[in-house]
């Protein structure tokens, strides 16, 4: 089953849709980070301001030196020891699409510690865009339940697993981390 639904939505993603997709905290939509269009697709679906940036997943975080040009060693310590999932705002962002980078420079990102997510990641060999499952301004849904018509029918692939699972996810926590391994917290 697993497989099966790496399968389906790698075949989206790689095509250049978007899909709806459980993680380790809510459910999410994602297309490939290196996709400036498929990027646009969910902005448009989210009614979402092109200034506030998303997040990209990776599987592990010997990644991250692809994507952030000056990781603070402070990152790895971080991601190994957070008792729960955890973003770090990181600037030099590179190598992924224009629109997932703040104006500063700076790009989202998270390892994620989830069979399906870390699957896909692997087979699609780049990271994934990763936004909460609702339009912008809206609450995030903390179950597939909760996930707004609109937004299931707005992708090209919904990812069938997880859907009855009732237990309330929450969002990652947020950090923005500076290369001289200042931080501050965004979202706890």
């Amino acid at each position: 089953m697993l497989k099966d639904e790496v399968a389906k939505a790698l075949k989206v993603v790689q095509e250049g849709g978007i899909i709806l997709y459980p993680t380790d905290t809510i459910w999410g939509i994602g297309c490939d980070a290196a996709n400036s269009e498929a990027v646009k697709k969910i902005y448009q679906l989210k009614r979402r301001d092109e200034a506030k940036s998303m997040i990209i997943l990776l599987d592990t975080d010997n990644k991250l030196e692809s994507y952030i040009q000056e990781v603070p060693p402070i990152a790895y310590d971080l991601i190994e020891f957070a008792e729960n999932p955890l973003t770090l705002i990181m600037p030099g962002a590179k190598n992924v699409s224009p629109a997932l980078i703040g104006a500063d420079g700076s790009l989202g990102v998270r390892i994620v510690k989830h069979d399906f997510c870390q699957q896909l990641i692997q087979r699609l060999r780049k990271p994934l865009v990763s936004t909460s499952a609702n339009t912008s301004g809206r609450p995030s849904p903390q179950n597939f339940g909760q996930i707004e018509p609109e937004i299931i029918e707005g992708v090209d692939y919904v990812v069938n697993l997880e859907q009855h699972d009732t237990e309330r996810k929450k969002p990652s926590t947020i950090m923005r981390l500076q290369p001289d391994g200042r931080f501050e917290f965004i979202r706890r």
